[in-house]
This record gives structure tokens, sequence and C-alpha cells, in this order.
């Protein structure tokens, strides 16, 4: 791949998709490309980068970004995050909401579903109460691929293996052809919707956790703020937020600060949520 052509395609994918490779990715690139632009009838990436900048069908621009899209995800994954879910955020917020009886949770990057569905069970097994309540989970990406195999909630056995109880797995799941079929149950009140960060997502509403774990970690500093800052608004009163590990508002945003209770990376409103000017959201393309 020659300089030019990587210098293109760094600087699409950020604007399509935030995604700031760097320096030194071109192998990165060239993996995920090369068998894609194959795929479309393409000899390869000189090609797909011709194609990108003369106006091309919105199926191979979407493709582009959803090829270098990380789907990586497990079940319960780092455990602590889920523990903590159970014993410290959920107790909270069910309390400040005993009097509506409502409970909405936003996955914003949702990949193929596991976090999602990790979350319905720790509510099944520890939250009773709460089947009397109107309890929603947002589900949204942007890879439309991830977000079919969501819907269809069939995963391989190393994907079950990966960080799923057994008892899980035996209670959840019923054993298919191409794996194991989560049970219906686990769907009960989960949505899913395609959705880019960088694009306004007001239409969808407020809520009372918001997982976006291992996102922001791939996004330049100002992308980072700007997505943060329009979460912020689509955030509950007492609400709180989920970064991954490697992941921090420190610097970046002054509308979250560290929940303190928590070990992972949790974070609640701050004392500067109510600004005099509230920042701007996206605007949709």
């Amino acid at each position: 791949m020659n300089s030019a052509d990587y210098e293109y395609l760094s600087n699409y994918l950020i604007g399509t998709s935030g995604l700031a490779l760097g320096e030194g990715k071109e192998y990165l690139l060239e993996a995920r490309l090369i068998p894609l632009a194959q795929s479309l009838g393409m000899s390869g990436i000189e090609e797909l980068v011709e194609v990108l900048k003369n106006n091309p069908e919105p199926k191979v621009a979407s493709a582009v970004t959803e090829a270098m899209t990380t789907n990586e995800t497990s079940f319960f994954r780092d455990k602590s995050p889920f523990v903590e879910l159970q014993n410290k955020l959920l107790p909270t917020v069910i309390e400040n909401n005993k009097t509506s009886k409502k409970l909405r949770i936003w996955c914003a990057a949702a990949a193929t579903g596991q976090e999602p569905l990790t979350i319905q069970m720790v509510l099944k097994e520890n939250f009773p109460e709460l089947n009397q309540w109107n309890v929603e989970i947002v589900c949204t990406d942007i890879d439309a691929q991830a977000l079919t195999r969501c819907e269809k909630g069939i995963y391989s056995q190393f994907e079950v293996q990966r960080g799923l109880p057994v008892q899980f797995l035996m209670k959840y799941f019923d054993q298919c052809p191409s794996g194991w079929q989560a049970k219906q149950s686990l769907f009960e009140g989960i949505t899913w919707t395609q959705l880019n960060l960088l694009n306004n997502f007001n239409q969808l509403g407020k809520f009372d956790i918001v997982f976006c774990r291992n996102v922001l970690i791939y996004f330049q500093n100002e992308t980072k703020k700007d997505i943060l800052d329009r979460i912020f608004l689509n955030m509950n009163p007492g609400g709180f937020l989920y970064l991954g590990a490697a992941e921090t508002v420190l610097g970046i945003s002054d509308y979250f600060e560290r929940f303190k209770e928590c070990s992972s990376a949790v974070y609640k409103l701050s004392g500067n949520s109510s600004p005099s000017k509230k920042p701007a959201r996206a605007v949709s393309t």
C-alpha cells in the first residue's frame, strides 16, 4: 500500500466512524480491506480507494467502515464491571426509580450481543422485582452485520466458553446446529438499532446506565469529548456511565467524575453536569 492511499483511508475512517488508526497500521488495512475489495470485484486497495474518492454506493462505504470496526467482545467481559453492576449500581438505580418503575440501559457498542445478554442475565438472576417494571436495554452499533448476529443470538462453542458460566449456558441457551441459541426470555425488552456515534442519538431518549466500553480508545480526543458530552445529554439524573478499563474522561469531559465506590471504570454525573451552556448535539448525516 502506498503512503497516499494510507493517508486517504486514515482520514476517511476518521470522518466516517471516528476511528483513528495512527501511524504504522498498513498491515491492518491490508488484512481487512484487500479481502473486502476482492469480494466487491476489485483488484485491491488502490482500486477501492479510487471508488471511495468517486462517490461510492452507500453499501461500499458502509462495508469499508464495518470491515475496520473491532467487534471484540465476550460474555461477562472483565467480570468486575458486572459484579459491580449487580452489587452497586442497580440497587442504587432501582431505589431512585422505585416510583416510576422504569429502567433504561444503553449498550452503545453492542457488537455481536454478548454485553446486553450478560446485562439481561444479571437482571434476571438478581432482581426479580424488575419483572414488574418497564425495563429496556437499547443496543446500538455501527456494524449492521454485528447487529444481525445480536438479533439472532446464536453463538459458537468457543464464544460461549469465553466467560459464560456453565449454569447460565444451560439455563438461558439451547443447543442448535450452529452452536448455542439464546432463549427468547433473554430478548425481553431488548431493541437493536444501527447507530454511528458520530451522529445524533437524541432519538434514543434518556438512560439510567450507559455502557460505552472499549470504544472511545479508538478515537481522537476531540471526538471522545463530543461523544461523551452528548452521552451526558442522554442520561437521567443519578445515571452511571461505564467505560473500558483503559479509557477515562479525565482531561476530556467535565460532565462526569469517577464513581469511587467501584473499582472498574464507572462514572457518575459530576458537579458540572448542569452548566449554563449545554454541549451541542451532533447533526445526523
